[in-house]
């Protein structure tokens, strides 16, 4: 609530210049049926009954089809704003500004769809016939629409913007980076929040000219901003299209400017972000396994337990994806096996992260414990790695981990009894408690 009053069982508690309380009620009308607050935007439904916009959206998007109050299914989802209600309240609090309270001032018209829609027609006109001026216009137009209301960020992205971005990226970048090197550098940093859905706007995006002028700024070392968008971008893009991977690799240093946003963080957005890319380009059925090697030769074994180190959940876990499927060729498994790091870090991320870092770290140790290095599998035992994969099995695992779990319970139990670290009163220590 933007006010400075103090709530008592659905009263206004407002103290006077003498020290005095006074309890204000606020009129039951005002109130929204829901939230039970004091209404800032009010809109009526179809069904006559009127309620904040802000509280009857969050009602809507939940996946609501009836009104609240009345139960009744909603003929459409049209908010209409109820000028005269809205008038009464600021009315109300004007009258009452002397109990402290503050006037509610009145709320901009949010943007519909159907401005979206004009917006984006005007966008790909723009785009079309290299209209850089307009395009900055309707690009400033749609992003500070953006920054008024989440109700307005929310139309925005749902109503195609995106798309029109993307088109426009892919037109502006054919005709000249240098010449329109900052707007280009805005439009793409729309798309991290405007990303396409649809797979026009994808297309676009995986075109030649698109990836080669990505690529451009994620090498660009003196523009941190730039290069973040780059790789957000390029996550989102692999995610939705693994077909562009290939592509991407063929653009000379790519694996580079990734490996560097990882080497030296720019934040941890974009580290993650850089991480799913390199993962997605390391499990290319096609270019995959030279695409690995390029990033052990880079060294990216020793930066992933660096990570590893000091990441926090969401990066561990992209950082353990990203050893696993690394792990799968066997120049990965030479090169983490040459890490002394490597096996006690996969131990210690075991029941300590989230289940998704557990099941990848078991992942990771059965690759190169299974294989002939005999060393790998004694340090496991040593290090504990028994007792906490029996605990795994007993609290209970998805099927492909579980054989994973019993094939390495299995290979160092032939070790357990011949090593002196086995320490029974371990037993459930890394269950987590429940809530």
């Amino acid at each position: 609530m933007t006010f400075s009053w103090r709530r008592r069982r659905g009263k206004i508690a407002a103290a006077k210049a003498i020290g005095q309380e006074m309890e204000l009620t606020i009129p039951s009308h005002f109130r929204c049926p829901i939230s039970l607050d004091l209404m800032k935007d009010p809109v009526t439904l179809s069904t006559g009954i009127t309620y904040d916009r802000d509280s009857i959206e969050k009602w809507i998007e939940a996946g609501k089809v009836t009104c609240p109050v009345t139960n009744q299914v909603l003929r459409n989802f049209d908010q209409i704003p109820n000028h005269s209600i809205r008038k009464m309240i600021q009315d109300w609090c004007v009258a009452n500004k002397s109990y402290g309270v503050e006037r509610i001032p009145t709320p901009r018209i949010p943007i519909s769809r159907y401005e979206v829609s004009e917006i984006c027609a005007r966008m790909e006109a723009a785009a079309r016939c290299g209209d850089a001026r307009k395009l900055q216009e309707l690009l400033v137009k749609t992003k500070n629409s953006a920054k008024e209301s989440e109700h307005n960020k929310r139309c925005i992205v749902a109503n195609g913007v995106g798309s029109a971005l993307a088109e426009s990226f892919e037109s502006f970048a054919r005709f000249s980076v240098e010449e329109n090197e900052d707007l280009i550098k805005e439009i793409l940093s729309a798309l991290t929040w405007t990303f396409p859905a649809d797979r026009d706007g994808v297309s676009r995006l995986k075109s030649a000219v698109s990836l080669r002028c990505m690529a451009r700024l994620l090498k660009a070392e003196d523009d941190l901003s730039s290069r973040q968008n780059a790789v957000c971008v390029l996550r989102d893009l692999v995610s939705a299209d693994q077909g562009c991977i290939d592509g991407l690799m063929g653009i000379e240093g790519v694996e580079e400017a990734l490996f560097q946003i990882v080497k030296v963080p720019i934040c941890p957005k974009a580290t993650k972000a850089s991480l799913v890319v390199i993962n997605y380009m390391i499990s290319s059925a096609d270019k995959g396994e030279k695409a690995a090697l390029r990033f052990v030769q880079m060294g990216l074994i020793s930066l992933i337990l660096e990570v590893l180190v000091d990441g926090d959940k969401s990066v561990c876990e992209k950082a353990l994806g990203v050893m696993d499927t690394i792990c799968s060729c066997k120049q990965g498994r030479e090169s983490a096996n040459e890490n002394a790091l490597t096996v006690p870090l996969l131990v210690k991320k075991i029941l300590r992260v989230s289940d998704v870092a557990t099941e990848l770290a078991i992942s990771t140790l059965w690759k190169l414990c299974m294989g002939e290095n005999e060393s790998a599998l004694v340090e496991a035992v040593q290090l504990g790695a028994f007792q906490k994969l029996l605990v795994v099995l007993q609290i209970g695992s998805g099927e492909r981990i579980k054989d994973k779990v019993t094939d390495l319970l299995k290979l160092m139990n032939l070790y357990r009894d011949k090593l002196d670290c086995f320490d029974s009163s371990m037993g459930f220590k890394y269950i987590k408690r429940s809530n």
